[in-house]
């Protein structure tokens, strides 16, 4: 029986990397000091794991900014427009213009699509195939990084992004074929990477396929039969180890259970009712890795349901059992001894672990399973006990006045007054926007300074007077700043806000906040998902202030800007004691009420942002309906108190929608802004397929990347949107939030939005 994990976090402790790479893209240092910044944390990862006990230690689970990214990079399968600046700058540099795009010199290469890795908040780059695509052996990454460990005294086991997996998530950039069709191409390169890994002396790979969590076609099931039939054969002498995570295997359990590889592992976090029947028809010469500590998510191990799984297991595969995270720790905060002394309550950390907390776990588990405790180890036992106890009885988590007005909730909570054609109708009267509204999605760059005073009001460093001063003079130069460059509808900036999620979760109860609980969502983008530990309400008013105080500023329209529920729920680390349903509806109760008071204040647009509706979606299509069902009625809940005359936006980013277009819809937002620009408008299609109703504003530039689009560019996409949408029903926004970007790109950025919205509007009516 050995320990294992499949990925440790790989932000560092306190986000070292996320800082030394944006002190690298501004030239602060140079490309060695940052890549000695990676090599420092990937080298405290391994010896944390190997002072923990953890037996085999996984390498090539860091990356400098996405491990499919990286994969890419390794099979050398670089999209077309980034080839010629390959000769013209640092790989660090080539690898770095695929993420974010390129503008400097005669380049301006926009970058590659990104979106959501399965059903969590994590974003990959998602690889482009061409029909004549090649690939080859281009970077020695996940060489050099088996050497680097080896240097520490450690022999890993390198963890790649399974071949099926790898093409299943990207995308054809020409039409007439299937990405799936270039798997025998693709496979010789795989075949010499692991044959370098085996001359290093590897003698364990870890190949990721949580592809197989998804429903599989025959030829693609074919495939992964092919593919580790023929990988085995190749490498007889090394151990395989097949990693499927974030659900069951279902209609796939017979096809993973024939795969020839050594070792299976199975997130039973997600996938617990399938190990009887794993356990009944696996190979048994086979190891089972037991996925049983939760990589998804920061509360306890129950030790005596995870032992009783253990022993389940044992008492079939004996010690051919490894004990290991149901997922990566990618998705988990590093270290929970960082919180002491800081905001978390003391009832509520006995509840939670974090990365390193789970690494022992999983080797407390392994010491129950083989009965070999020491006194610290039993003492463990008994406080984990104790922790559940006190959870169950405790009177933090439940608030009978919340449960008694989700159990009052009626179908005429859901309901708009009129339908949209006729909202649109009064809307149009009464707002009096022109063709192509401008907008911007909601928050503007937070600089060194809005970051800095933010953070010392927080700990009391900072006088609320002076604090608000400085917040209305912010605000005020935002509204400024919009009334000069002839944007339509303003937004204050966001400047008190430190997280969409996180900014709300600490205006209502029920929540918890770390001080270090940071996770990766992209890049350098890291996030502090609070901690929904209780059941959800709101006492006062979440915004209204500064909204107020931006609408009185300027005669256009201020949008309130709120987070919807099902994102909050989503981008929080949710409690495991109830139905997610009823979570979310209990948040979306507090969203209505926040909608009520804004609308009260005069507040005439109001977006409530619902970016992780599809990121929700559970992995198997046959539970689509039911979650649908509740998520779409929650963000209903949210936005339906308000009169016909107040318009009701919503956000979508990064998300493919062909599936759950009808759903969308279904949700009767007036507006809803969607992010189209990496994919050149191509996931405006769904909508226009399906003759989506209401207003759409498709993004028009990519915000999470540097370069400044120019006005023919934006007008070419809104010519292309124009094509396929009716011109009264477009609206005119970048892709997403600008907090992340900094000014003077930003004010080109939207100086040529308008400009091109002007050139539109001249446009349409030459036409008319």
């Amino acid at each position: 029986m050995k320990t294992t994990i499949l990925g440790h976090p790989r932000i560092g402790e306190k986000r070292e990397l996320k800082k030394a790479i944006e002190s690298y893209w501004k030239e602060n240092i140079d490309e060695t000091t940052l890549l000695k910044v990676a090599s420092d944390i990937k080298k405290k990862n391994w010896l944390n794991q190997k002072e923990i006990g953890i037996d085999i230690i996984p390498s090539n689970d860091f990356s400098l900014y996405d491990q499919v990214l990286d994969m890419s990079l390794t099979l050398n399968c670089i999209p077309k427009r980034f080839r010629e600046l390959k000769n013209k700058v640092s790989f660090v540099d080539l690898y770095f213009a695929m993420a974010r795009g390129f503008q400097k010199d005669s380049f301006d290469i926009v970058a590659m699509e990104m979106t959501k890795w399965f059903d969590t908040n994590y974003h990959y780059l998602v690889p482009e195939f061409e029909k004549e695509q090649k690939f080859e052996l281009n970077s020695c990454k996940i060489i050099s990084e088996y050497q680097e460990a080896l240097k520490e005294g450690i022999k890993t086991k390198p963890v790649l992004v399974g071949p099926l997996t790898y093409l299943l998530v990207g995308k054809e950039k020409e039409n007439g074929f299937h990405r799936l069709e270039l798997l025998d191409r693709l496979l010789p390169t795989y075949i010499q990477l692991i044959e370098e890994l085996q001359n290093e002396g590897a003698t364990n790979i870890q190949f990721d396929e949580p592809y197989l969590s998804l429903d599989l076609t025959l030829k693609e099931q074919e495939a992964y039969f092919k593919t580790y039939t023929l990988l085995k054969a190749k490498f007889p002498k090394i151990t395989f180890i097949l990693a499927n995570y974030f659900g069951n295997l279902n209609d796939n359990l017979n096809l993973t259970l024939s795969l020839p590889v050594d070792v299976l592992h199975v997130d039973l976090v997600r996938g617990l009712d399938e190990l009887d029947s794993i356990l009944v028809h696996q190979n048994k010469n086979q190891i089972l890795s037991l996925g049983i500590v939760d990589g998804r998510n920061i509360w306890k191990n129950n030790f005596d349901t995870s032992i009783e799984i253990i022993n389940k297991a044992k008492a079939i595969k004996g010690d051919n059992l490894w004990i290991s995270s149901s997922c990566s720790l990618l998705h988990s905060p590093y270290n929970l001894d960082n919180e002491n002394g800081g905001s978390i309550p003391e009832e509520v950390t006995q509840w939670l672990a974090f990365a390193k907390q789970k690494l022992q776990e999983i080797v407390l588990l392994k010491k129950i399973a083989k009965n070999n405790l020491q006194a610290s180890d039993i003492k463990e036992i008994e406080a984990n006990k104790l922790a559940f106890i006190n959870k169950n009885n405790s009177t933090l988590i439940h608030n009978n006045q919340v449960k008694n007005r989700i159990n009052a909730l009626t179908e005429a909570d859901s309901l708009r007054n009129n339908i949209f054609v006729e909202r649109q109708k009064t809307q149009k009267s009464a707002l009096k926007l022109p063709l192509f509204p401008t907008t911007t999605i909601g928050s503007f760059p937070q600089t060194k300074e809005v970051r800095s005073l933010r953070l010392k009001y927080k700990k009391h460093q900072l006088s609320e007077e002076k604090y608000n001063s400085f917040l209305e003079k912010e605000i005020t130069s935002a509204i400024r700043f919009q009334e000069n460059i002839g944007l339509d509808v303003l937004v204050h900036g966001e400047f008190e806000r430190n997280d969409m999620v996180e900014y709300f979760g600490e205006r209502l109860n029920g929540f918890a906040f770390s001080s270090f609980g940071w996770v990766q969502s992209y890049g350098t983008r890291c996030v502090k998902p609070p901690i929904l530990f209780g059941d959800v309400s709101r006492e006062n008013p979440m915004t209204v202030k500064w909204t107020e105080f931006a609408q009185s500023l300027s005669k256009k329209y201020v949008k309130g800007m709120l987070t919807g529920p099902v994102t909050i729920l989503q981008w929080s680390f949710v409690r495991d004691d109830q139905p997610r349903a009823a979570t979310c509806n209990q948040i979306a109760l507090a969203i209505r009420d926040e909608v009520a008071n804004l609308e009260k204040a005069g507040i005439k647009i109001i977006q409530i942002d619902e970016p992780a509706i599809r990121e929700g979606l559970p992995l198997r299509k046959d539970n689509w309906a039911t979650y649908l069902k509740w998520a779409v009625n929650a963000f209903k809940i949210s936005a339906s108190v308000v009169k016909d005359e107040t318009q009701i936006h919503t956000h979508m980013c990064y998300s493919e929608f062909n599936d759950i277009i009808a759903n969308i819809a279904d949700m009767d937002a007036d507006v809803i802004t969607i992010e189209t620009s990496r994919s050149e408008m191509e996931l405006l299609d769904v909508f226009v397929d399906f003759k989506y109703p209401n207003e759409i504003g498709p993004g028009v530039y990519d915000i999470h990347s540097p370069r400044v689009p120019n006005i023919n560019e934006i007008e070419h996409l809104l010519i292309k949107a124009t094509k396929l949408l009716p011109p009264e029903n477009i609206w005119v926004n970048p892709d997403c939030g600008l907090k992340t970007r900094d000014w003077p790109e930003t004010i080109s950025a939207l100086e040529n939005l308008v400009a091109s919205a002007k050139l539109m509007r001249e446009r349409v009516a030459t036409t008319v």
